[in-house]
């Protein structure tokens, strides 16, 4: 339920002589509003008139999402994958920038769960043998599920710089 102007007055959200404007008390008691008519929602979901939504009320069916959205999830998403590295293969950033590039491809795609199953290509990468790392990202369900991105990403863990 939205709270009425006297209840937001109480809690703080009204203006308390800081001289804050219509329009400003206006957009917060909308937020308010509008977060309570459609909740908050971190997964998409189809909502009642069949379109995907997601966050608070965002149409991802008929809006979707601008290049800026689009470059702050990829950069939230990269910083994840650099995360699960860090706990996969703690030195992983001393390898050359291809192999990081490859294993951070690999975290993103896989998220930590499914990465953290890699235990040869793991063992492969402590012990340096660079080869037997790229036969083992190749042996994998996930290689067959990728196609030519496996392939990739095994010939850039091979490589030597």
């Amino acid at each position: 339920m939205i709270k009425s102007d006297k209840a937001m007055a109480q809690s703080g959200s009204a203006d308390r002589g800081l001289g804050l404007s219509h329009q400003t008390q206006a957009r917060a008691f909308a937020e308010r509003l509008i977060r309570g008519h459609e909740g908050v929602a971190r997964y998409p979901y189809v909502d009642t008139v069949g379109k995907i939504t997601i966050g608070v009320g965002r149409n991802l069916s008929d809006r979707g999402l601008s290049v800026e959205e689009i470059n702050l999830l990829f950069e939230t998403d990269m910083k994840i994958a650099e995360g699960i590295l860090a706990i996969w293969l703690p030195d992983w950033h001393l390898l050359s920038f291809k192999r990081q590039a490859a294993l951070l491809s690999m975290a993103f795609n896989l998220g930590g769960p499914r990465l953290s199953q890699f235990v040869k290509l793991r063992g492969a990468l402590l012990a340096k043998d660079y080869q037997r790392a790229a036969k083992e990202a190749l042996n994998s369900r996930w290689a067959s599920q990728v196609g030519a991105r496996a392939n990739e990403i095994a010939a850039l863990i091979e490589e030597d710089e």
